[in-house]
């Protein structure tokens, strides 16, 4: 076993790697060397002390060094920045920031948890107003005194993803005026866009502005000292704070100037036991570059729980323990105002570049039996092999319970599970936690059919084009749902009467029916179809339809006057 490593970098990676390896090993001289303050922080709380669901500066600070001092015997340098690396003579040049004394520190091994850093553009005038980012905590204590010193009423938050959105709901709770500008046609671009639609929807029920394909060109201040963000579309929006959250770059400089492996984007190489190109030298976190476990290509995902894994796989091949990282699924989970987002596994978007050939179910099941008090929607999209029903991804966006529906679908992922044993699987119910059909059995169930053939599909991007060919569309909802609303040119019989009225169905062609949420129509089917009707069900129903195709200006409309209910 190595005498000394030192680790560069704390938070998830490193210091995972260090309370692991002293637990396997309590001799060894272990040094992390932090160049901030703190050296092991809650950063995915950040945005939750800002919008004052944490109240306590404290609690986001989750180990302090005298902490790791007294448990593990770890030698805790915070305020101490590591400029260079000497791979020949295993050293680490070390600057102390409050002093300014540089030192060396000799290493058996060194592990690299540098992590990533804000992109930070060099928008025209970024300067002269006044912009945020969030990654540390005095980044978080800036902005928080910022709001609390100058009171301004509205903000532009720069990028939609899951720290756009969570500074977005954070500010709004704050009491600001929130404007979210995002490059992309739509936010999270992780989601595929008709499950973004959902997250859409829930921002415009909490005025949250939205400015999407539409990035920023720059920034200025007007006549009366306001800020102004200058979109690349030319539309000026005026706000007294910016917070720019358009993603992250590794924290690589330090890799590269030793001339380890980099990959073009310029994130560290490691094999499956986390080393670098340089055997003697380990790296963890948001910095690396790994593999997906689904496809098996070179991926980044900077996330915590990877970061914590791959610390601790690196502590075991340190301490003499083989093993190897197998792979992200990129498993995540946002709160975005009152629904849950959650997704694992592969998108649609990622799977049209592939060769696999995949299919997809859509559902909208409770959270939990609909009788019991405070039941809510779920809108789940299973995504997964045609031939064999390999399960290879799900979103899942709504109330209660919908995080809990994912680790169901990232276990079975990761197990080589199938939509089959997705049907099979025995899940905890009590009428406030779920149905005795929980919603992955239901998910389960609608992707089995397909692959066997009992509900043959076609999806709601095919509609349109369905309603140009003229085909004989049949809406089997009630009464007061078609008069509602409805497929244009589509015919109308309630599946309750459809038994008595079949002479007015055509044999001679294809019947495409779609209900609202897919599963009456799948019973007209399997009625139909036994009657030698050919017949087509909506996969996931109109409401998927009309959620996936609205404008934005629709859904702000939506928000006023709901076509029905959405996952609330």
């Amino acid at each position: 076993m190595p005498k000394k490593v030192v680790i560069i970098g704390g938070v998830a990676g490193g210091a995972s790697t260090a309370a692991r390896l002293r637990r396997l090993d309590e001799t060894a001289e272990i040094i992390i060397l932090e160049r901030g303050a703190y050296v092991s922080y809650a950063n995915c709380g950040l945005p939750y002390y800002v919008g004052g669901v944490i109240t306590d500066k404290e609690k986001l600070e989750l180990m302090t060094p005298q902490k790791f001092l007294e448990r593990f015997n770890i030698d805790v340098r915070i305020n101490n920045e590591a400029i260079s690396i000497n791979r020949v003579e295993k050293q680490v040049t070390v600057k102390n920031q409050s002093s300014g004394e540089e030192y060396t520190l000799d290493y058996d091994v060194l592990v690299l948890s540098p992590g990533a850093e804000p992109i930070r553009p060099p928008f025209k005038g970024i300067d002269q107003v006044p912009v945020f980012t969030l990654r540390t905590i005095p980044d978080t204590f800036k902005m928080d005194d910022f709001i609390s010193n100058n009171n301004p009423k509205s903000a532009v938050v720069v990028g939609g993803g899951f720290i756009g959105l969570e500074m977005a709901e954070n500010l709004k709770e704050r009491g600001l005026d929130v404007t979210v500008v995002e490059l992309m046609d739509q936010v999270m671009i992780t989601l595929d866009r008709e499950m973004a639609q959902y997250v859409h929807y829930e921002l415009y029920r909490h005025d949250i502005n939205l400015v999407l394909g539409d990035g920023v060109d720059s920034f200025e201040n007007n006549d009366s000292g306001r800020a102004v963000v200058i979109t690349q579309s030319g539309n000026k929006i005026e706000t007294d704070m910016i917070v720019l959250a358009i993603g992250v770059k590794p924290e690589s400089q330090l890799a590269r100037e030793c001339d380890l492996e980099l990959s073009p984007r310029g994130h560290i190489v490691v094999n499956k036991k986390m080393q670098t190109s340089d055997p003697n030298i380990y790296a963890v976190g948001d910095a690396v570059q790994v593999i997906n476990f689904i496809t098996e290509e070179r991926v980044a995902v900077p996330l915590a729980g990877p970061a914590n894994k791959q610390g601790r796989i690196a502590a075991n091949n340190i301490a003499g323990e083989v093993e190897e990282y197998e792979g992200v699924l990129a498993a995540a989970v946002v709160k975005v105002f009152d629904i849950t987002v959650a997704q694992v596994g592969l998108n649609e978007k990622q799977l049209k570049n592939t060769e696999i050939k995949y299919d997809k179910a859509y559902l909208h099941p409770m959270n939990h039996v609909g009788y019991y008090p405070g039941g809510n929607k779920l809108a789940i999209k299973l995504l997964f092999e045609k031939t064999d029903g390999k399960v290879l991804g799900a979103q899942v966006l709504g109330g209660d319970g919908a995080e809990k529906r994912i680790d169901v679908i990232s276990t079975a992922i990761h197990f080589g599970g199938t939509v089959f044993d997705l049907e099979k699987l025995e899940l905890t119910y009590a009428p406030p936690y779920g149905s005795a059909k929980d919603p992955v059995n239901m998910a389960g169930f609608i992707a089995s059919n397909i692959v066997k053939g009992k509900m043959n599909s076609y999806h709601w991007h095919d509609v349109n084009e369905l309603v140009g060919k003229g085909v004989f569309l049949f809406d089997v909802r009630r009464d007061d749902e078609f008069e509602t609303s409805t497929i244009k040119g589509s015919v109308h019989i309630s599946e309750f009467e459809m038994r008595q009225r079949l002479e007015e169905l055509p044999k001679d062609e294809t019947i495409y029916a779609f209900c609202q949420e897919g599963f009456r129509a799948y019973i007209s089917q399997r009625n139909l179809r036994q009657r030698k009707f050919d017949v087509l069900n909506l996969n996931g129903g109109f409401k998927t339809y009309v959620m996936a195709t609205s404008t934005q200006e629709e859904l702000k409309e939506m928000v006023k006057n709901p076509p029905f209910r959405i996952i609330f």
